[in-house]
């Protein structure tokens, strides 16, 4: 096992383990829905920092929980994990590339007793859905809170919880359909595929968070056009590469050199400058963004106690805000009435529909309470305190510290 090899290895040179994993790991840590709403859920910052901190412990345990047991596998089962003959592997596994992806299932039916065996599928079918569950949450949310309510400003939150289900189900649709296209890519190696798919798609998005966390100068046309000029580039080395089907083993492969002996994680690193740049000069060319409305925003100024102006409120339409404040008026006199009375007589299979998508009657929504604009205020406030208690900060800071000279010491190890 060794974590540093030749910039020219196939699988996993230096540079693309030391740069282009580190551009991957800033996307996924820091601005990936799926980790980011759990860190907003935290009660205050040391709680989210301690929560991140022991993600970071607990992902020490994949390289004995799986990628040992993976190179056992290898070593027990060589004419089935390990199968060389294009056939034999069809055979086994459904794919003429290769079967690594049954090596963890292949250890649990064949070494595992009976009992543990159905408890260990369990847990791995459990941790399955709960990862989907929280992948379709996440893009659901995105789809409507980001898109669909710029479609449809006045969209209602009983029609943007249908169209989020409905987006749950598109996904599920799109993934079942994308099955074969995995089965046909890099030597049907799923972990490898998930990480060639974030080197084309996720250093975009690294390179604007970076910017926009170090640099003020940095504005939303110059993210824009930065996350299409990369989003283009990484949309075009994925279609490329996976038009062609990897070759099967001990068929030649035919690809174009720039598949073949450009690593996708190295292209990761080339696509990050890339995106970066764009975000510099069409920034550098455009009107920046004032400073009242960035207090808190970046880097040098999170401890910032000047109130700050929300843009979006600046760009709101007189319109917007007095859609926003209306409900609050409408939950007094005849109109309520008229709506409690017409909820009432709701038919029961559309009740029955309300219940399934979670929702609420307009008797429910009447009794939920309506907090004051000084009540609000106040909840805004405690919520940009990033304020530690000492005992808290120094906990956190030696748990980090700990973490880190951890991962050093593994990778100075297995290097």
């Amino acid at each position: 096992m060794n974590l540093m090899r030749s910039i020219s290895d196939g699988n996993y040179p230096w540079t693309g383990m030391m740069f282009g994993l580190t551009i991957s790991s800033v996307w996924y840590w820091c601005s990936d829905q799926v980790i980011v709403q759990r860190a907003l859920a935290a009660k205050n910052l040391s709680h989210a920092k301690g929560g991140c901190i022991l993600a970071g412990y607990l992902k020490v345990l994949p390289l004995y929980l799986l990628v040992f047991p993976g190179m056992i596998a290898r070593i027990l089962f060589p004419n089935e994990v390990g199968c060389a003959d294009p056939d034999v592997c069809y055979k086994l596994c459904g794919s003429r590339s290769g079967c690594t992806n049954i090596a963890y299932p292949w250890l649990v039916l064949e070494l595992m007793p009976h009992a543990a065996r159905g408890l260990m599928m369990a847990v791995m079918m459990s941790a399955l859905m709960s990862s989907l569950t929280s992948i379709f949450n996440s893009s659901s949310t995105i789809f409507t809170v980001d898109i669909w309510t710029r479609i449809r400003k006045n969209a209602s939150e009983m029609e943007q919880l249908i169209v989020g289900r409905l987006f749950v189900i598109i996904l599920v649709v799109v993934g079942i359909l994308w099955i074969p296209v995995i089965q046909a890519s890099k030597g049907s190696e799923l972990f490898v595929y998930i990480q060639s798919i974030t080197s084309y798609l996720a250093p975009p998005v690294c390179a604007v968070y970076v910017l926009a966390i170090f640099w003020k100068r940095i504005n939303e046309p110059g993210a824009f056009w930065a996350l299409m000029v990369g989003l283009v580039v990484g949309l075009i080395r994925f279609a490329w590469e996976f038009s062609y089907s990897s070759p099967a083993c001990g068929e030649e492969d035919t690809r174009p050199n720039i598949i073949t002996n450009m690593h996708y994680l190295h292209f990761g690193i080339l696509l990050f400058f890339i995106t970066a740049i764009v975000a510099v000069v069409v920034s550098l060319l455009t009107k920046p963004i004032a400073d009242k409305h960035l207090h808190r925003l970046t880097f040098w100024t999170r401890y910032s106690e000047e109130d700050r102006i929300d843009i979006s409120e600046v760009e709101e339409s007189n319109d917007d805000v007095k859609h926003d404040t209306q409900p609050h008026t409408e939950r007094n006199g005849t109109k309520e009435t008229d709506q409690l009375s017409h909820s009432t007589k709701l038919p029961w299979w559309k009740q029955v529909i309300n219940f399934v998508c979670g929702i609420k009657t307009e008797e429910e929504q009447a009794q939920e309470p309506v907090l004051t604009q000084d009540e609000i205020r106040e909840l805004e406030k405690k919520g940009n305190d990033i304020s530690e208690s000492t005992r808290a900060k120094w906990i956190g800071n030696i748990n980090a510290i700990i973490l880190m000279t951890a991962a050093a010491f593994l990778w100075g190890f297995y290097a």
